[in-house]
């Protein structure tokens, strides 16, 4: 089998391994109109080494204090990071530490290769997509997809507007023109799946702990778009196993977006994918899919992304299959014929940064899924994959650990076969 050599992570200047952080505590007070956010950040780590200083990944955001352990701290903050240190000559030794940030400020979008990410303004409100490297944008992390924490999120905002995180909604109160909601993720998740919507939302219960959010003028148009997905978790959840989380919500956002987003638990969609006639439920079951892929298992490394899009990729193959509609041999065939017209220059298993979100990682993900399903048959594809989910849940995963797992399943030898998708640069004919 072919392995990935260790490499330089996709984004050298995010995360920092030096610790861990357990729990993020973030109370926001943010006003719509002049785009202006407080914000108290009490993150709980561990350090695992001593340490000079702790750094925190923060974008253009003015810090106006910080504490270390319950005393004020020395801190440096430039270059998307905050620098934080003692006082006095003495180290953070390993072990328990809690950081607390003041912060205050007009919250701008991460620039990236494939677009603005994280804290960004709708024209009525605000959307939070913050991945790869977003979540800087809003909130002292660290921002590298293998720290994964349990997380508390209160925001208060003026009263018109309704505010959807990631997590239970544990707490509401009003008081004159403003009200604070309070989420509490208790899973693990990972700094670019959290996540903050405020808009002049609808709420509708549209199955049990399937939740809809809408602007009012699309009520119709959404409760239809997103009608079948009670039935999409049954059709997952017998494939994939167990949904891995409390509750799933969809927001349908009153602007254009140019692709859905998902956050754990939840998922967002632009008005421009919902048109009424379920013309883009293959993006509903997409989304609904990182659930699993993505969310519940998160790549430890950027490299691994196809496990969390070329997965979500084949769900909606599965998904037009269980309606009757085309097999997934049947969109198998047409993506592989699409595929091995293009340029054959592409690596699955490490794309490279600037392509993480090429349309191959989805179709070809996709593709390796359906090779390994006709090497294996149904019954032990789908055991391989329910297996997979149930051991990494709320963890993180590898292409490797998964190779680990699919040779447990067969004792024929297609490891070559399986190498051959996911580390050669030519696409491969299916089985």
């Amino acid at each position: 089998m072919v392995a990935n050599t260790p490499c330089p992570p996709y984004f050298p200047s995010h995360g920092d391994d030096a610790y861990r952080v357990e729990h993020y505590d973030l109370s926001l007070d943010y006003r719509v109109g002049p785009n202006r956010l407080g914000g108290v950040a009490r993150i709980s780590a561990r350090a695992l080494r001593p340490l000079t200083r702790l750094s925190l990944d923060l974008g253009a955001l003015r810090v106006d204090g910080v504490l270390l352990d319950g005393r004020a701290a020395r801190f440096a903050h430039h270059g998307g990071k905050l620098h934080v240190s003692p006082k006095g000559r003495e180290r953070i030794e390993p072990g328990p530490l809690t950081v607390e940030v003041r912060y205050t400020g007009t919250p701008r979008p991460v620039a990236s290769h494939w677009g603005e990410l994280g804290w960004e303004q709708l024209t009525d409100g605000v959307i939070v997509a913050s991945q790869p490297i977003g979540a800087p944008s809003w909130f002292p992390c660290n921002d590298r997809p293998d720290d994964k924490a349990s997380y508390r999120i209160s925001v208060t905002t003026a009263s018109p507007y309704t505010v959807i995180a990631n997590g239970k909604l544990t707490g509401k109160r009003r008081a004159s023109s403003a009200t604070t909601w309070v989420y509490e993720q208790a899973e693990p998740m990972a700094t670019y799946l959290a996540s903050v919507q405020i808009g002049r939302y609808q709420l509708a219960e549209t199955g049990e702990g399937v939740r809809l959010a809408f602007p009012q003028g699309a009520a119709a148009r959404a409760r239809n778009d997103f009608g079948r997905q009670e039935r999409m978790l049954a059709v997952f959840s017998e494939r994939f196993g167990p949904y891995p989380f409390g509750s799933y919500t969809a927001v349908v956002v009153d602007d254009e977006l140019e692709i859905p987003i998902e956050a754990q638990g939840m998922s967002i969609f632009g008005l421009n994918h919902v048109d009424g006639r379920r013309g883009e439920e293959r993006l509903v079951a997409h989304e609904l899919a990182h659930q699993w892929f993505g969310n519940s298992l998160t790549a430890a490394d950027w490299r691994d992304i196809w496990l969390h899009e070329g997965f979500a990729c084949y769900a909606e193959w599965i998904w037009s299959e269980s309606c009757g509609e085309e097999s997934a041999d049947g969109h198998a065939a047409r993506w592989h014929r699409r595929l091995s017209v293009l340029p054959q220059d592409f690596v699955l298993a490490d794309p490279g940064a600037r392509r993480l979100f090429d349309d191959r990682v989805y179709k070809r993900g996709a593709l390796t899924l359906h090779a390994l399903r006709r090497i294996l048959g149904d019954r032990m594809f789908f055991a391989l994959l329910r297996e997979w989910t149930t051991a990494n849940r709320h963890g993180n995963v590898s292409t490797e650990a998964f190779l680990d797992l699919a040779l447990q399943y067969t004792t024929r030898s297609f490891d070559g076969v399986l190498s051959a998708w996911l580390y050669g640069s030519r696409l491969p004919p299916l089985p």
